[in-house]
Protein backbone atom coordinates (compact mmCIF):
# COMPACT_ATOMS: atom_id res chain seq x y z
CA UNK A 1 0.00 0.00 0.00
CA UNK A 2 3.05 2.26 -0.24
CA UNK A 3 1.56 4.30 -3.09
CA UNK A 4 -1.96 4.96 -1.86
CA UNK A 5 -1.76 8.75 -1.91
CA UNK A 6 -5.10 9.89 -3.34
CA UNK A 7 -7.14 12.03 -0.96
CA UNK A 8 -10.08 14.35 -1.03
CA UNK A 9 -7.93 17.28 0.06
CA UNK A 10 -7.04 20.19 -2.17
CA UNK A 11 -3.44 21.20 -2.95
CA UNK A 12 -3.67 24.14 -0.57
CA UNK A 13 -3.98 21.73 2.33
CA UNK A 14 -0.31 20.85 1.91
CA UNK A 15 0.91 24.39 1.43
CA UNK A 16 2.83 24.40 4.70
CA UNK A 17 5.11 21.57 3.55
CA UNK A 18 8.62 22.41 2.35
CA UNK A 19 9.21 22.00 -1.36
CA UNK A 20 12.61 20.34 -1.00
CA UNK A 21 13.87 17.52 1.13
CA UNK A 22 17.08 17.73 3.16
CA UNK A 23 20.18 15.87 2.09
CA UNK A 24 20.37 12.16 2.81
CA UNK A 25 17.69 9.57 3.26
CA UNK A 26 14.03 10.38 3.79
CA UNK A 27 13.06 10.48 7.47
CA UNK A 28 11.33 7.56 9.09
CA UNK A 29 7.70 7.48 10.10
CA UNK A 30 6.69 10.68 11.89
CA UNK A 31 3.62 10.82 14.10
CA UNK A 32 3.48 14.62 13.75
CA UNK A 33 3.50 14.41 9.96
CA UNK A 34 0.89 11.65 10.13
CA UNK A 35 -1.46 13.75 12.26
CA UNK A 36 -1.01 16.88 10.13
CA UNK A 37 -1.64 15.04 6.87
CA UNK A 38 -4.60 13.13 8.29
CA UNK A 39 -6.25 16.32 9.55
CA UNK A 40 -5.64 18.04 6.19
CA UNK A 41 -7.10 15.10 4.27
CA UNK A 42 -10.15 14.89 6.52
CA UNK A 43 -10.83 18.62 6.14
CA UNK A 44 -10.46 18.24 2.39
CA UNK A 45 -13.04 15.47 2.35
CA UNK A 46 -15.54 17.48 4.41
CA UNK A 47 -15.11 20.49 2.12
CA UNK A 48 -15.61 18.45 -1.04
CA UNK A 49 -19.40 18.48 -1.43
CA UNK A 50 -19.40 16.04 -4.34
CA UNK A 51 -17.33 13.52 -2.38
CA UNK A 52 -19.60 13.83 0.66
CA UNK A 53 -22.71 13.39 -1.49
CA UNK A 54 -21.60 10.26 -3.34
CA UNK A 55 -19.92 8.75 -0.29
CA UNK A 56 -22.66 9.36 2.25
CA UNK A 57 -25.94 10.73 0.95
CA UNK A 58 -26.21 8.78 -2.31
CA UNK A 59 -26.23 5.31 -0.65
CA UNK A 60 -28.28 6.72 2.23
CA UNK A 61 -30.92 7.79 -0.28
CA UNK A 62 -31.47 4.15 -1.29
CA UNK A 63 -31.71 3.01 2.32
CA UNK A 64 -34.42 5.58 3.03
CA UNK A 65 -36.34 4.83 -0.18
CA UNK A 66 -36.33 1.06 0.22
CA UNK A 67 -36.86 1.27 3.97
CA UNK A 68 -39.95 3.48 3.68
CA UNK A 69 -41.54 2.12 0.49
CA UNK A 70 -41.25 -1.58 1.25
CA UNK A 71 -42.58 -1.40 4.79
CA UNK A 72 -44.13 -4.86 4.60
CA UNK A 73 -41.03 -6.73 3.51
CA UNK A 74 -41.43 -5.69 -0.11
CA UNK A 75 -44.52 -7.88 -0.74
CA UNK A 76 -47.55 -6.18 -2.31
CA UNK A 77 -51.03 -7.65 -2.45
CA UNK A 78 -52.25 -8.96 -5.76
CA UNK A 79 -55.30 -7.11 -7.08
CA UNK A 80 -58.10 -9.06 -8.76
CA UNK A 81 -61.55 -7.98 -9.88
CA UNK A 82 -64.55 -10.28 -9.31
CA UNK A 83 -66.88 -9.88 -12.28
CA UNK A 84 -70.44 -10.96 -11.69
CA UNK A 85 -71.37 -13.66 -9.20
CA UNK A 86 -68.22 -15.51 -8.08
CA UNK A 87 -69.80 -17.61 -5.36
CA UNK A 88 -66.72 -19.76 -4.79
CA UNK A 89 -64.89 -16.73 -3.40
CA UNK A 90 -67.79 -14.76 -2.00
CA UNK A 91 -69.16 -17.70 0.05
CA UNK A 92 -65.86 -18.84 1.57
CA UNK A 93 -65.79 -19.41 5.35
CA UNK A 94 -64.51 -16.42 7.38
CA UNK A 95 -61.14 -18.03 8.16
CA UNK A 96 -60.49 -18.87 4.50
CA UNK A 97 -61.60 -15.39 3.45
CA UNK A 98 -59.22 -13.84 5.99
CA UNK A 99 -56.34 -15.93 4.62
CA UNK A 100 -57.04 -14.70 1.09
CA UNK A 101 -57.24 -11.07 2.24
CA UNK A 102 -53.63 -11.30 3.41
CA UNK A 103 -52.36 -11.82 -0.15
CA UNK A 104 -55.13 -10.58 -2.45
CA UNK A 105 -57.12 -7.38 -2.74
CA UNK A 106 -60.57 -8.17 -4.10
CA UNK A 107 -62.45 -5.55 -6.13
CA UNK A 108 -66.14 -5.79 -6.97
CA UNK A 109 -68.66 -3.65 -8.80
CA UNK A 110 -66.77 -3.47 -12.11
CA UNK A 111 -68.24 -4.51 -15.42
CA UNK A 112 -66.34 -7.04 -17.50
CA UNK A 113 -65.15 -4.38 -19.95
CA UNK A 114 -64.05 -2.04 -17.15
CA UNK A 115 -62.14 -4.84 -15.40
CA UNK A 116 -60.38 -5.95 -18.60
CA UNK A 117 -59.46 -2.33 -19.36
CA UNK A 118 -57.78 -1.96 -15.96
CA UNK A 119 -56.06 -5.31 -16.44
CA UNK A 120 -54.56 -4.20 -19.77
CA UNK A 121 -53.20 -1.08 -18.03
CA UNK A 122 -51.67 -3.32 -15.29
CA UNK A 123 -53.86 -1.66 -12.67
CA UNK A 124 -55.10 -5.18 -11.87
CA UNK A 125 -53.30 -8.49 -11.61
CA UNK A 126 -56.27 -10.59 -12.63
CA UNK A 127 -59.96 -10.69 -13.55
CA UNK A 128 -62.01 -13.63 -12.22
CA UNK A 129 -65.36 -14.84 -13.52
CA UNK A 130 -67.45 -17.90 -12.64
CA UNK A 131 -69.45 -19.86 -15.19
CA UNK A 132 -71.19 -22.66 -13.36
CA UNK A 133 -68.53 -24.93 -11.95
CA UNK A 134 -65.78 -23.36 -14.06
CA UNK A 135 -63.69 -20.41 -12.90
CA UNK A 136 -62.11 -18.27 -15.61
CA UNK A 137 -59.07 -16.17 -14.65
CA UNK A 138 -57.47 -13.64 -16.97
CA UNK A 139 -54.03 -12.21 -16.09
CA UNK A 140 -51.62 -9.72 -17.63
CA UNK A 141 -48.09 -10.41 -18.82
CA UNK A 142 -47.07 -6.95 -17.64
CA UNK A 143 -46.51 -8.13 -14.07
CA UNK A 144 -45.65 -11.82 -14.10
CA UNK A 145 -44.90 -11.88 -10.37
CA UNK A 146 -48.35 -10.53 -9.53
CA UNK A 147 -49.97 -12.90 -12.02
CA UNK A 148 -48.17 -15.87 -10.48
CA UNK A 149 -49.28 -14.82 -7.00
CA UNK A 150 -52.92 -14.58 -8.08
CA UNK A 151 -52.83 -17.92 -9.89
CA UNK A 152 -51.21 -19.67 -6.94
CA UNK A 153 -53.68 -18.35 -4.37
CA UNK A 154 -56.76 -19.03 -6.49
CA UNK A 155 -55.45 -22.47 -7.43
CA UNK A 156 -55.19 -23.29 -3.74
CA UNK A 157 -58.76 -22.05 -3.19
CA UNK A 158 -60.08 -24.26 -5.97
CA UNK A 159 -58.24 -27.30 -4.65
CA UNK A 160 -59.51 -26.83 -1.11
CA UNK A 161 -63.05 -26.23 -2.38
CA UNK A 162 -62.97 -29.45 -4.42
CA UNK A 163 -61.85 -31.39 -1.34
CA UNK A 164 -64.64 -29.87 0.73
CA UNK A 165 -67.27 -30.72 -1.89
CA UNK A 166 -66.14 -34.35 -2.37
CA UNK A 167 -65.65 -34.90 1.36
CA UNK A 168 -62.24 -36.47 0.81
CA UNK A 169 -59.48 -35.45 3.19
CA UNK A 170 -56.01 -34.89 1.71
CA UNK A 171 -53.48 -37.64 2.40
CA UNK A 172 -50.54 -35.23 2.61
CA UNK A 173 -50.39 -31.82 4.22
CA UNK A 174 -47.74 -29.12 4.17
CA UNK A 175 -46.88 -26.69 6.95
CA UNK A 176 -44.35 -23.93 6.47
CA UNK A 177 -42.70 -21.30 8.63
CA UNK A 178 -39.91 -18.77 8.31
CA UNK A 179 -36.55 -19.20 10.00
CA UNK A 180 -36.39 -15.42 10.46
CA UNK A 181 -38.53 -13.28 12.70
CA UNK A 182 -41.87 -12.49 11.00
CA UNK A 183 -41.35 -8.81 11.79
CA UNK A 184 -38.32 -8.53 9.51
CA UNK A 185 -38.65 -5.90 6.82
CA UNK A 186 -36.90 -5.12 3.56
CA UNK A 187 -34.61 -2.73 5.43
CA UNK A 188 -32.88 -5.77 6.94
CA UNK A 189 -31.45 -6.72 3.57
CA UNK A 190 -31.16 -3.27 2.00
CA UNK A 191 -28.89 -1.82 4.68
CA UNK A 192 -25.97 -4.30 4.40
CA UNK A 193 -26.00 -3.96 0.61
CA UNK A 194 -25.95 -0.18 0.74
CA UNK A 195 -23.17 -0.23 3.34
CA UNK A 196 -21.08 -2.33 0.95
CA UNK A 197 -21.86 -0.09 -2.00
CA UNK A 198 -21.20 3.10 -0.03
CA UNK A 199 -17.82 1.81 1.10
CA UNK A 200 -16.92 0.88 -2.47
CA UNK A 201 -17.87 4.27 -3.88
CA UNK A 202 -16.20 6.29 -1.13
CA UNK A 203 -12.90 4.42 -1.20
CA UNK A 204 -12.64 3.97 -4.97
CA UNK A 205 -13.59 7.48 -6.04
CA UNK A 206 -11.74 9.13 -3.15
CA UNK A 207 -8.47 7.48 -4.12
CA UNK A 208 -8.83 7.51 -7.91
CA UNK A 209 -9.91 11.07 -8.68
CA UNK A 210 -7.75 12.91 -6.18
CA UNK A 211 -4.69 10.84 -7.03
CA UNK A 212 -5.00 12.14 -10.60
CA UNK A 213 -5.63 15.71 -9.44
CA UNK A 214 -2.69 15.69 -7.02
CA UNK A 215 -0.41 14.41 -9.75
CA UNK A 216 -1.59 17.01 -12.27
CA UNK A 217 -1.27 19.89 -9.80
CA UNK A 218 2.20 18.80 -8.66
CA UNK A 219 1.02 18.05 -5.11
CA UNK A 220 2.50 14.55 -5.28
CA UNK A 221 5.80 16.02 -6.41
CA UNK A 222 5.82 18.44 -3.48
CA UNK A 223 5.03 15.65 -1.06
CA UNK A 224 7.83 13.56 -2.51
CA UNK A 225 10.35 16.38 -2.17
CA UNK A 226 9.16 17.47 1.28
CA UNK A 227 10.91 16.03 4.36
CA UNK A 228 7.85 13.89 5.09
CA UNK A 229 8.19 10.10 5.32
CA UNK A 230 6.36 8.16 2.62
CA UNK A 231 5.03 5.88 5.35
CA UNK A 232 3.38 8.87 7.05
CA UNK A 233 1.73 9.90 3.78
CA UNK A 234 0.43 6.41 3.09
CA UNK A 235 -0.80 5.66 6.60
CA UNK A 236 -2.53 9.03 6.94
CA UNK A 237 -4.39 8.44 3.67
CA UNK A 238 -5.42 4.94 4.68
CA UNK A 239 -6.41 6.08 8.18
CA UNK A 240 -8.67 8.83 6.83
CA UNK A 241 -10.33 6.40 4.42
CA UNK A 242 -10.95 3.93 7.24
CA UNK A 243 -12.36 6.70 9.44
CA UNK A 244 -14.72 7.79 6.65
CA UNK A 245 -15.86 4.18 6.18
CA UNK A 246 -16.57 3.74 9.89
CA UNK A 247 -18.50 7.03 9.87
CA UNK A 248 -20.53 5.71 6.92
CA UNK A 249 -21.20 2.47 8.80
CA UNK A 250 -22.44 4.33 11.88
CA UNK A 251 -24.72 6.63 9.87
CA UNK A 252 -26.18 3.86 7.69
CA UNK A 253 -26.85 1.56 10.64
CA UNK A 254 -28.34 4.42 12.65
CA UNK A 255 -30.74 5.42 9.87
CA UNK A 256 -31.55 1.76 9.21
CA UNK A 257 -32.49 1.21 12.87
CA UNK A 258 -34.82 4.19 12.73
CA UNK A 259 -36.52 2.54 9.72
CA UNK A 260 -36.81 -0.84 11.44
CA UNK A 261 -33.40 -2.50 11.13
CA UNK A 262 -32.81 -5.15 13.80
CA UNK A 263 -29.24 -6.27 14.36
CA UNK A 264 -28.80 -9.94 15.16
CA UNK A 265 -25.99 -12.44 15.61
CA UNK A 266 -22.42 -11.13 15.61
CA UNK A 267 -23.38 -7.72 14.20
CA UNK A 268 -20.23 -6.16 15.67
CA UNK A 269 -18.20 -8.02 13.02
CA UNK A 270 -19.48 -5.38 10.59
CA UNK A 271 -16.65 -3.16 11.87
CA UNK A 272 -13.70 -5.34 10.80
CA UNK A 273 -15.57 -6.28 7.61
CA UNK A 274 -15.93 -2.59 6.80
CA UNK A 275 -12.23 -1.96 7.39
CA UNK A 276 -11.16 -4.88 5.19
CA UNK A 277 -13.60 -3.88 2.45
CA UNK A 278 -12.28 -0.32 2.50
CA UNK A 279 -8.73 -1.55 1.91
CA UNK A 280 -9.93 -3.64 -1.04
CA UNK A 281 -11.62 -0.70 -2.74
CA UNK A 282 -8.77 1.66 -1.91
CA UNK A 283 -6.60 -0.65 -3.98
CA UNK A 284 -9.06 -0.38 -6.88
CA UNK A 285 -9.01 3.41 -6.54
CA UNK A 286 -5.22 3.34 -6.54
CA UNK A 287 -5.23 1.30 -9.74
CA UNK A 288 -7.72 3.63 -11.48
CA UNK A 289 -5.82 6.74 -10.37
CA UNK A 290 -2.49 5.28 -11.48
CA UNK A 291 -3.71 4.26 -14.93
CA UNK A 292 -5.98 7.22 -15.73
CA UNK A 293 -4.45 10.38 -17.13
CA UNK A 294 -7.35 12.71 -16.31
CA UNK A 295 -10.03 13.10 -13.67
CA UNK A 296 -12.71 12.29 -16.23
CA UNK A 297 -10.99 9.03 -17.12
CA UNK A 298 -10.59 8.15 -13.42
CA UNK A 299 -14.29 8.79 -12.76
CA UNK A 300 -15.22 6.70 -15.80
CA UNK A 301 -13.05 3.78 -14.71
CA UNK A 302 -14.36 3.94 -11.15
CA UNK A 303 -17.96 3.99 -12.37
CA UNK A 304 -17.29 1.15 -14.79
CA UNK A 305 -16.07 -0.97 -11.89
CA UNK A 306 -18.31 -0.05 -8.95
CA UNK A 307 -21.71 0.40 -10.60
CA UNK A 308 -21.93 -3.00 -12.35
CA UNK A 309 -20.39 -4.57 -9.26
CA UNK A 310 -23.23 -3.12 -7.18
CA UNK A 311 -25.80 -5.04 -9.24
CA UNK A 312 -23.76 -8.21 -9.72
CA UNK A 313 -22.85 -8.52 -6.04
CA UNK A 314 -26.36 -8.32 -4.61
CA UNK A 315 -25.97 -4.85 -3.12
CA UNK A 316 -29.04 -3.49 -4.95
CA UNK A 317 -31.10 -6.58 -5.70
CA UNK A 318 -31.08 -10.12 -4.25
CA UNK A 319 -29.36 -12.70 -6.43
CA UNK A 320 -31.21 -15.80 -5.26
CA UNK A 321 -33.35 -15.86 -8.41
CA UNK A 322 -30.57 -14.69 -10.74
CA UNK A 323 -29.06 -17.00 -13.39
CA UNK A 324 -26.25 -19.24 -12.22
CA UNK A 325 -23.57 -17.36 -14.16
CA UNK A 326 -24.44 -14.10 -12.37
CA UNK A 327 -24.26 -15.82 -8.98
CA UNK A 328 -20.89 -17.25 -10.00
CA UNK A 329 -19.61 -13.74 -10.83
CA UNK A 330 -20.80 -12.45 -7.45
CA UNK A 331 -18.65 -15.06 -5.73
CA UNK A 332 -15.45 -13.58 -7.19
CA UNK A 333 -16.23 -9.88 -6.63
CA UNK A 334 -14.95 -8.10 -3.52
CA UNK A 335 -18.26 -6.31 -3.06
CA UNK A 336 -20.02 -9.66 -3.19
CA UNK A 337 -17.81 -11.00 -0.39
CA UNK A 338 -18.35 -7.85 1.66
CA UNK A 339 -22.14 -7.75 1.22
CA UNK A 340 -22.42 -11.46 1.98
CA UNK A 341 -20.40 -11.09 5.17
CA UNK A 342 -22.42 -8.06 6.29
CA UNK A 343 -25.74 -9.81 5.70
CA UNK A 344 -24.64 -12.98 7.48
CA UNK A 345 -23.38 -11.20 10.58
CA UNK A 346 -25.85 -8.30 10.80
CA UNK A 347 -29.26 -9.76 9.92
CA UNK A 348 -28.97 -13.53 9.46
CA UNK A 349 -27.85 -14.32 12.98
CA UNK A 350 -24.52 -15.91 12.00
CA UNK A 351 -21.55 -16.04 14.36
CA UNK A 352 -18.13 -14.36 13.97
CA UNK A 353 -16.87 -17.23 11.81
CA UNK A 354 -19.12 -16.03 8.98
CA UNK A 355 -16.96 -12.91 8.64
CA UNK A 356 -13.58 -14.66 8.52
CA UNK A 357 -13.62 -15.81 4.89
CA UNK A 358 -14.93 -12.48 3.47
CA UNK A 359 -12.26 -10.62 5.45
CA UNK A 360 -9.47 -12.87 4.19
CA UNK A 361 -10.69 -12.64 0.60
CA UNK A 362 -10.95 -8.83 0.64
CA UNK A 363 -7.50 -8.46 2.21
CA UNK A 364 -6.00 -10.83 -0.34
CA UNK A 365 -7.70 -8.90 -3.12
CA UNK A 366 -6.35 -5.61 -1.73
CA UNK A 367 -2.78 -6.95 -1.65
CA UNK A 368 -2.97 -8.34 -5.20
CA UNK A 369 -4.50 -5.23 -6.80
CA UNK A 370 -2.14 -2.90 -4.91
CA UNK A 371 0.82 -4.86 -6.23
CA UNK A 372 -0.48 -4.46 -9.79
CA UNK A 373 -1.28 -0.77 -9.28
CA UNK A 374 2.23 0.07 -8.07
CA UNK A 375 3.54 -1.00 -11.49
CA UNK A 376 1.61 1.90 -13.03
CA UNK A 377 1.99 4.48 -10.25
CA UNK A 378 3.90 7.68 -10.98
CA UNK A 379 4.65 10.72 -8.82
CA UNK A 380 4.90 12.96 -11.87
CA UNK A 381 2.32 13.80 -14.54
CA UNK A 382 3.72 12.37 -17.77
Amino acid sequence: MSSVIGSETSPTDTGDLPVTAPEGRRPRFSSNAFRSLAVAMWKGFVRDRAAVFFTLFFPLFFIIIFGTVFTDGGTAKGKIALVGDVSVIQQLPPDAKAAIDKTLELKTGLTRDEALHELRKDDLDGVLEQHGNRLELKVSNGDQVGAATVQGVLGSVVDSTNIAVTGQQPRYTLSSSSVQDESLKAIQYVTPGMIGYGIAVGATFGAATTLVEWRKRKVLRRLRLAPVPTSSIVTSRVAVSLAIALFQLAVFVGVGMVLGLRLTGSWYMAVPLTLCGTLAFLSIGLFCGSVAKSSEAAVGMANLITLPMGFLSGAFIPLEAAPGWIQAIAKVLPMGWLVQGLKDTMVRGEGPAAAILPMLLTLGFAAAVTLVATRFFSWEDS
